[in-house]
């Protein structure tokens, strides 16, 4: 498995700018729109609980449970850019990730931060 598979982040060219900061330099917030989220539920695997457990016996990184991290970590970040475009915003300030268990069943991945539009400083 390549790099690629183990990282994510957002495209360089997309339309909706997310940081996790509170503000970007060189932009002004011309309008706060409010919080945005985007959510995700895997559900577990059982041969990759198998491997896992297989794993943890001899220690070393659960590759196919950091790949079905990233994916999931994705999937909520794309979810909450589209839910800040369907809002109007062109931008997301103090974005963050919460990751739990749900109900012993899977994980549940939720990407928030705050929409707003900012333009550049003149």
């Amino acid at each position: 498995m390549g790099i690629e598979e183990f990282g994510g982040g957002q495209h360089e060219k997309s339309d909706v700018l997310v940081v996790t900061t509170n503000d970007i330099p060189g932009y002004r917030v011309d309008r706060v729109i409010g919080e945005v989220f985007g959510l995700t539920v895997r559900s577990r695997h059982i041969g990759s609980q198998i491997g896992a457990g297989l794993k943890s016996l001899i220690g070393g990184e659960l590759r196919g449970l950091t790949k079905t991290l990233v994916e999931t970590r994705n999937q909520a970040m794309e979810r909450l850019v589209e839910q800040a475009r369907a809002r109007g915003a062109n931008a997301v300030l103090m974005f963050r990730f919460d990751v739990t268990e749900a109900a012993d069943v899977g994980t549940e991945v939720c990407a928030y931060g705050t929409a707003v539009v900012v333009s550049p400083h003149a």
